[in-house]
């Protein structure tokens, strides 16, 4: 007989709260260096660096964490204070300044820099366009469509299921 794990009194509190983090929902049992990569645009080393520059415990559970920590966290998400190599958008075409974008933001600039790619009908804006690989990827074998209706050409002539008289 295997007895389940009980779970600490902390852990079942936890597990019920859900913290709501730049529109994203974050369940409570979660570790702040996991939960924070679930937000679109932070990946692990930008969550490492930002539980090391607020000095949280990475380890901390999400629930535990009180309104001003988490509004300490989302004001450093939108204005954040690490090495420009981190960001994800730097020299930003339209202003020129580095910036760092996350969630919808995120998608909605992605979008339209692939609007913009496919009307100056750039190299890169033409294969978007043709639903092709963007980045020099070879198409031979790979990227192939209707992959799964390869069954085989029917013969033609006599059917098998017809009996000889």
């Amino acid at each position: 007989m295997e007895q389940k794990p009980t779970l600490k009194s902390e852990d079942k509190k936890y597990d019920e709260k859900v913290v709501r983090i730049l529109s994203e929902d974050i369940e409570g049992n979660a570790k702040i260096y996991v939960g924070l990569t679930k937000i679109k645009g932070i990946s692990w080393s930008i969550s490492n660096a930002i539980c090391n520059i607020l000095k949280i415990d990475k380890n901390k559970k999400i629930g535990s964490l009180t309104d001003e920590e988490i509004k300490e966290i989302i004001a450093f998400i939108k204005k954040p204070e690490f090495p420009n190599f981190i960001f994800n958008r730097r020299f930003d075409f339209e202003t020129g300044e580095n910036k760092h974008l996350v969630g919808t933001a995120l998608e909605l600039q992605k979008d339209f820099d692939i609007k913009r790619l496919k009307k100056i009908k750039s190299y890169r804006g033409i294969r978007h366009a043709a639903g092709l690989p963007v980045r020099g990827q070879r198409t031979k074998s790979n990227f192939r469509r209707n992959r799964s209706k390869s069954i085989g050409i029917k013969k033609k002539g006599k059917n098998h299921n017809e009996t000889k008289t």
